[in-house]
């Protein structure tokens, strides 16, 4: 007896096959308020027989399901969302795709041996700790781009000449518009260059000091109200903030990776904090068949759509999480700066 289960936010459906594969009507069943009961049920059905459930992974909404089957003792499997994709049109020659007929799709897919057991097992303390700073880092790191964002626009208005001669990134321009708000502010202070020098140390030059002072006193710039001096400083607060909050991330990803052989490998490739993300998202390389399928939990794998006389383009397939891509290609871009790849 293989039950295929398609979950849902507030419903599941569930589909029993039988051996002979014939199919009973599907299964309505409340999320997560009848959970137990489906379970309950499942090991009335599942005596004297051997009984297998199915699910695809659907985020976070099938975890409680996944808990309540394996602490039932019942023996759940999973099925890849690509395949019971394309299985849809073999299963009754329509390639549509419904709840119920997903669920039937699932419990056939099991039955013939294209699953894998999928038990639900808590992650280490180590692992969960990891996944948080993770999960942190990615979302501090997003939040500070899009606070950099709007700070570009309004030095594009009021000092176009700033980023002439430093990065908007860069934590010293950042600590100058927390601290003034704008060029007016800089330009009155006497001393503004010795507190520059301060903040960007031995990283940043005396001339890049004294041409970025030169142009704020001089700056064609929209004049700044009250108003937009605050605005700018307290956007600068939040990106600095959002800095601190990714720096810290990584420190402490840096000590929970130091006893981990296969983090401390990839880190020499692509730095700790990425090596993390990799392990959080996608495992253990050692547990795939081969580096190609390895490539392609990433999404990194090509695809293409061709037909006939019309040939498509290769594109990545984007498959799996959006954070181990984003995160590879931060790598990437400290590639380029270093040599052997900065010169090619």
């Amino acid at each position: 007896m293989h039950v295929g289960v398609d979950m849902g936010k507030r419903a599941f459906l569930a589909v029993v096959r039988w051996e002979d594969g014939r199919f009973e009507r599907p299964w309505l069943v409340e999320n997560p308020g009848e959970i137990r009961e489906f379970v309950d049920l499942l090991r009335r059905a599942g005596r004297g027989r051997e009984l297998t459930v199915a699910m695809e992974p659907t985020g976070t909404y099938g975890d409680a399901m996944r808990q309540a089957l394996s602490d039932g003792g019942l023996r759940l499997e999973r099925v890849s969302p690509k395949g019971a994709h394309d299985y849809a049109e073999v299963f009754d020659g329509v390639p549509s795709q419904h709840d119920g007929k997903d669920a039937a799709v699932v419990a056939e897919l099991a039955a013939l041996g294209k699953s894998r057991e999928w038990r639900y097992e808590p992650p280490s303390e180590v692992d969960q700790e990891m996944a948080y700073w993770v999960d942190w880092m990615d979302a501090e790191r997003v939040q500070g781009s899009m606070w950099l964002g709007r700070l570009e626009g309004l030095l594009a208005r009021h000092w176009p000449e700033a980023t002439r001669w430093l990065k908007l990134s860069s934590a010293t321009l950042l600590r100058i518009l927390q601290e003034y708000g704008g060029p007016g502010g800089l330009a009155e202070d006497g001393r503004a260059f010795s507190r520059v020098s301060s903040w960007g140390r031995h990283y940043l030059a005396e001339e890049k000091v004294g041409g970025l002072l030169a142009s704020a006193a001089d700056t064609v710039g929209v004049r700044q109200t009250t108003i937009d001096v605050r605005r700018m400083q307290v956007y600068a607060g939040q990106a600095l903030a959002a800095r601190r909050e990714v720096e810290r991330s990584k420190r402490r990803l840096a000590d929970l990776a130091r006893g981990n052989p296969v983090i401390q490998a990839q880190a020499r490739a692509v730095g700790v904090a990425t090596a993390c993300v990799l392990w959080v998202h996608l495992g253990d390389p050692h547990e795939y068949s081969c580096a190609a399928a390895y490539r392609k939990a990433m999404g990194l794998n090509l695809a293409e759509y061709s037909s006939g006389q019309y040939q498509g383009r290769l594109r990545i397939s984007k498959r799996g999480a959006s954070q181990v891509r984003r995160w590879l290609y931060f790598a990437a871009l400290r590639w380029v700066q270093r040599e052997p790849v900065k010169r090619w």
